[in-house]
Parts: structure tokens; C-alpha cells; sequence
């Protein structure tokens, strides 16, 4: 490979020192680009997983931190900025918490034992439900998939301690269901219930029950199995062994709220609804109790706090330490007041060139989209034409919303530590179902903006890409293009593409769940599609040879993937048409796109964390997020020579194109 170097005045935007000079990028881009950093990189104590996103996650909580302690120290009474002080100082108070010991629970604990009948304990659940401390059947507000136009509430499968229903089965690791059984008993010993084994085995029989009953993440991905609109008398028909009235009265919800409602899950709730009525008022009060207690764990005594991380940090990611307390503290805060710290980050954090900068960026990526869908050869005219409607009508939103949430009405005491995180769930809920009835929301983010992650929302058309993701090594506003390109622009290019994933693409521009495709050119998507299932299916991540991806969870992921990268490399052509791209360090523009993409994915991961990921994360592992993309692009191939003998060749003609 030749190439000429050509001046620059900007950096590279690429950390070239933990390239690796003994691995090809033929061979393996990853190792390549990250390979001295993964053989010397120790992940912190504290963690399942380092990497990339972790050095913005820590920036970001690094300046969240800074932010909270200024509002504990010194903000005025009355004021938003008080209320973010309060909440961290009450979860600050280690003294407070050791000297209540489990004694703000003992209420909660026992309202669940004084229910004589069902349908108190339907009273019961609903309150804890509010308050975010349990859910049999869980609720969200959202646009009507068929009617995007109106919210209405969605009913989803709930009920399980642990990640998943296939750790229950015959499937799962018989020694975690031990250890579980194990956690369920300490807890309950903890907190003062009586006969703790016998409650421990009550909850894991029920919980077993409640997963065979529940659906599995591949299905649970298909939006139009997942929907079924029912009447408040059809819901109440499914289940009518639950008590629905008193379980919806609890909840404190408008009295229209469950006139039509969105069930994911049928069959789930028949069947919950038949095990509620079956199953021993006894049984339910020993799993209420300790769902109530586990999820409030992290908010009591350091034996508590202790219990609940042994099992889920220790057992379950195999994380050795807790994160440190304040670490925990910022966590809290960004969850109950997440966009009031977000005003004083964005002022401090995210400069308007950046903005400018990044929309730049979306508006060469949307080109890149749409000059492609108008050349594919599979695709028929009347197809693309629909698919061009919707890319039209792409929302982006970049660092911040135009408008903040209002937290007046929430109340924070800073010496009253569970009843802040229960009041603010509650703040939460209601919020959400203050939504229904009146129109849509455009504006309104689900992430802050001190969030690094971006996401796509199909109900919505809209893709959103919050502050804290728009820092090295993902964006640098005054690096070279290509570096750029590589990490946030095919990041961009990812969240549109999940608008034309397996499941994105059966949304139109107006956020509906609706076929705008032609019946020949949908079978050829799922061709493809399947092709990159079979492809993902057959690997592993890197030292764990016998664990292999489920390329059916992971294929919405892979296709944003796949599709985000070869989208990127395009807009990359386009930001540069009419002149040559610079030789930087010896790398030609495309190379270092694809450097960049590499270096977004440096990450290492606990070997328990990595096998819990591959049964519950739609995303495949950091290793083949980057190489199994490339693999697949012939841009990358004829960047770096790829030939049959690389290890990272695929014949042309089981390339997989997309996008």
C-alpha cells in the first residue's frame, strides 16, 4: 500500500499508541487498532466492562459530580439546584442510613403482610408499583404503534428477579438459580421475615412459574406480536383470576387511563392471572416482599446494600468491588433529576461549535442514506420512494432538549432517603400518565443530555444524540474529518438505520407500525437479514470460544451496525467530494474511518459479564461490532488489500449489503 503524506494543521482524532504492530489489520481491525491497550488494560474493581464508552461515561460523571456537590454545598432553598443538593445529601448520609437500619422498609414490609385477601394485596402492589418497588405487570406510556398520533398504556411481562426468563430454565446455569435461591434467602433474613428459607423457596417456585409464562427476547423484538389492543373489559377478561380494579385504583392512574391499553404479552398475562388467583396468598405475600425489599435494598444499611451486590455485581457480572458511594449517589440523582443537573451541564459542557459541527455531520449522513436507497439494485422504485418519505421526515435532535421537565411538584427531604427514591419514581409515573389524552410530545428526550448513548425512536422517527456522546473518542470538533466519521457518524449512521432494521422498517415516516413495503422487496430484506443471522450466529467473542452470539436477538443491532458503518464511509466521500482527503500518520482518509470505528469499540469484559450479555444484550459483543461489520464492507477490503488469505476476507459474494 502506497501512500503520500499531505500536510494538516488538525489532529488525526486517533489514538494511534495502543496499535498493535503484531496483529494485521487484515487479520483482525480490533486487535489491530486496540491490541496493546487490551493486553495492559485492567478493568477497574468496580466494573463488568471497560472501554471507550466508559472513558466518556467517567468524564461525564466526573462533571455530574462536580455539579451535585456544588448544589449540596451551596445552592438556595427553594430552588431546582436544591432539590439536586438534597436527594445526593440524603443518599450521602451513611450515618443516617446505618442508624435506620431497615426500618424504613418495616412499613412497606408490613402493609404486604396485613392484606387478608387478594384483592388487598392488589391494593398492595399497585402502591408499590407507583413508588417503582414491583411489578407483576409492568407499565409504560407510549404512542399507539398503529396511531402515533395518541399515548396509550403498554402492558409488558414483569415479575422476575433475575435477568431473564431463560435463567430459569433448563437452559440457564443451575448454579446461578443456587445462588439466587441463596441471595432470596439472606435477604429475607435480613429484613426480619420469618422462616427465610422456606420464603427464599416460595419466590424462586413462583418466579419459575412467572418465566415459563414469558416470552423471549427474539420474540419479544417482533413489534407486531407484541401488539394487541385491548379494551379495559377485554384486559380483565384475559386475567380474570387478577384483581384488576383494586390493582388500578393503587396506582393512582386517570379513570380513562385503561380504557384501551397495549398488552405485549397475552398469553403472560392470562397466565400470571391464573397463577394469582392459584398460587397461595402466602406465596405471593413472600414474593412481593422480597421484590419490595431487593429493589429498596440499595437504599438501607451497608449489610443490605452489601447483600444485593454480592449477588447481582459479584455473581451475576462478576464485578469484585461496589462502585464507590458517591458513584452510586450521581446515579440517583441523574435518575430523579436528570434534566435539572442537564440545564447546568449543557451551559458548562457543550459548546455551541459543536452543534454546529455534529449537524453538519447528520445532514451528510441523511445525504449518504438517501443517494444510497436511490441506487439499490434490490429495491423496487415504488419501495424506495416510501423509504425516501421516511427518511424525509427523520427528526434529529442534537446535545439538549429545546425544553426542560418542570420538578416542582416533586418533594425531596435530604433526611428521608427511601421516601426521595419512592417519590421520585412516583413523580416519574405520574408524569407518564399525565401524557395520555393530550396530543404528542415532539420534544421531549428519553435520555438527558449528560447521557452517553444515542438512540432512535421508531414511534417517533426521530434520532437523538445526547451532549455527553459527542466527545472524543467518538466526536471531536476540531479533529480531522475521518476520525469523526469512523466514531460518531457511523453512530448516526446506526440510529437511522434501525429506522430500516428488521423491526425500524416496519414503521413509516409518521411513526406507525404499518407495511409500506412491497411483498418481493420485503422477502429480499429478510434474505439479507438472514444471512447476517447465519453469519453472527456462528461466532464467538474473544476468549470464550464456547459461547456463541444469537444472531436472531442481535440482528437489529447488527444491521444498524453494518449499516451505520457503510453509510459513514459514504458521507465521508461526500464531505470530501471534489477534493482528496489528507494522508494523516500514514493512513489514507477511508483507513481512518475505519480506524475510528475500531477505537469506539475498545473494550474489555468480565468473562460472567460477557456470557450474561450474550443471553440478554441485543448488541453482539465490542470485538465483533467492530470485525464482523467490516468483514462484510468492501470499502474495507480495498482500503487495506484484504485478500483470501487475511483472516478477515469474505468472498464477495457472501457479503452481506444492506444499506
Amino acid at each position: 500500500m502506497t501512500t503520500t503524506e499531505s500536510p494538516t494543521e488538525k489532529p488525526s482524532g486517533l489514538d494511534l499508541s495502543w496499535v498493535d504492530p503484531d496483529v494485521r489489520p487484515q487479520d483482525d481491525l480490533f486487535a489491530h487498532v486496540n491490541g496493546r491497550w487490551l493486553a495492559t488494560h485492567e478493568i477497574p474493581d468496580d466494573r463488568s466492562q471497560d472501554g471507550a464508552f466508559r472513558v466518556l461515561r467517567d468524564r461525564a460523571e466526573d462533571q455530574v459530580h462536580e455539579i451535585v456537590e456544588e448544589c449540596a454545598s451551596s445552592a438556595e432553598p427553594g430552588t431546582e439546584a436544591r432539590k439536586v443538593g438534597d436527594l445526593y445529601r440524603s443518599f450521602m448520609d451513611v450515618e443516617r442510613a446505618e442508624e435506620l437500619g431497615t426500618a424504613p422498609l418495616r412499613p412497606l414490609l408490613d402493609e404486604i403482610y396485613a392484606a387478608t385477601d387478594r384483592a388487598a394485596l392488589a391494593t398492595v402492589l399497585g402502591r408499590r408499583q407507583r413508588e417503582g418497588r414491583a411489578a407483576l405487570f409492568g407499565e409504560f406510556i407510549a404512542t399507539d404503534l398503529k396511531d402515533s398520533s395518541r399515548y396509550l398504556v403498554n402492558l409488558n411481562q414483569a415479575g422476575l428477579g433475575l435477568p431473564d426468563e431463560s435463567y430459569y430454565g433448563d437452559e440457564g446455569d443451575p448454579e446461578i438459580r443456587t445462588k439466587y435461591v441463596e441471595h432470596l434467602q439472606r435477604l429475607a433474613e435480613l429484613v426480619g421475615l420469618a422462616a427465610p428459607e422456606r420464603v427464599a423457596e416460595q419466590v424462586m417456585d413462583l418466579e419459575t412459574a412467572l418465566a415459563d409464562a414469558s416470552w423471549d427476547r427474539v420474540l419479544n423484538r417482533d413489534a407486531e406480536k407484541t401488539y394487541t389492543l385491548m379494551t379495559r373489559d377485554e384486559l380483565r377478561a384475559a386475567a380474570p383470576g387478577f384483581d384488576w380494579a383494586e390493582w388500578e385504583s393503587a396506582l393512582g392512574v386517570p379513570a380513562h387511563a385503561y380504557d384501551e391499553v397495549i398488552v405485549r404479552q397475552p398469553s403472560f398475562v392470562t397466565a400470571a392471572g391464573e397463577l394469582w388467583a392459584g398460587r397461595p396468598l402466602e406465596q405471593w405475600q413472600a414474593w412481593l416482599a422480597l421484590t419490595v425489599a431487593g429493589s429498596c435494598a440499595e437504599f438501607l444499611s451497608a449489610d443490605l446494600v452489601e447483600a444485593d451486590f454480592d449477588f447481582f455485581g459479584r455473581t451475576l457480572s462478576g464485578t469484585p468491588e461496589l462502585r464507590e458511594r458517591w458513584k452510586r449517589g450521581v446515579s440517583l440523582v441523574e435518575g430523579a433529576l436528570g434534566e435539572a443537573v442537564a440545564k447546568i451541564y449543557v451551559e458548562r459542557h457543550f459548546p455551541p461549535h459543536a452543534k454546529e459541527r455534529i449537524t453538519e455531520l447528520v445532514d451528510n449522513i441523511v445525504e449518504a442514506y438517501r443517494r444510497s436507497i436511490s441506487t439499490l439494485d434490490w429495491m423496487s422504485p415504488a419501495t424506495r420512494e416510501r423509504a425516501q418519505d421516511k427518511l424525509g421526515k427523520f427528526t434529529p435532535k442534537v446535545g439538549y432538549p429545546e425544553k426542560w421537565k418542570d420538578y416542582s411538584d416533586l418533594q425531596i427531604d435530604p433526611a428521608d432517603l427511601l421516601g426521595n427514591a419512592g417519590r421520585a419514581a412516583e413523580w416519574r409515573h405520574d408524569f407518564e400518565y399525565a401524557k395520555l389524552g393530550g396530543p404528542v410530545d415532539h420534544d421531549e428526550w428519553l435520555m438527558t443530555p449528560q447521557t452517553v448513548n444515542a438512540y432512535y425512536h421508531p414511534r417517533l422517527n426521530e434520532i437523538v444524540f445526547p451532549a455527553a456522546i459527542l466527545q472524543p473518542p467518538f466526536f471531536d470538533p476540531d479533529a480531522d474529518d475521518a476520525a469523526n466519521y469512523g466514531g460518531i457518524g457511523a453512530v448516526i449512521g446506526h440510529e437511522i438505520g434501525h429506522g430500516f432494521d428488521d423491526q425500524g422498517s416496519r414503521y413509516d415516516g409518521d411513526g406507525n407500525l404499518t407495511d409500506w413495503w412491497e411483498a418481493a422487496d420485503r422477502t429480499e430484506f429478510e434474505s439479507r437479514a438472514k444471512m447476517l443471522i447465519d453469519q453472527y450466529d456462528g461466532l464467538s467473542p474473544a476468549g470464550l470460544p464456547d459461547h456463541k452470539v444469537n444472531g436472531s436477538l442481535t440482528v437489529g443491532e447488527n444491521i444498524g451496525d453494518l449499516g451505520g458503518l457503510t453509510i459513514s464511509l459514504k458521507a465521508y466521500g461526500i464531505a470530501h467530494e471534489g477534493s482528496e482527503p489528507p494522508v494523516i500518520d500514514g493512513l489514507t482518509g477511508e483507513q481512518r474511518v475505519l480506524f475510528g470505528w475500531a477505537q469506539v469499540w475498545r473494550a474489555v469484559t468480565r468473562d460472567a459479564e460477557a456470557i450474561r450479555r450474550l443471553t440478554t444484550d441485543p448488541h453482539s459483543p465490542p470485538d465483533l461490532r467492530c470485525n464482523a461489520v467490516v468483514t462484510n464492507l468492501d470499502t474495507f477490503h480495498e482500503a487495506f488489500g484484504v485478500t483470501e488469505d487475511d483472516g478477515l476476507y469474505t468472498d464477495p459474494d457472501r457479503r452481506v449489503r444492506i444499506w
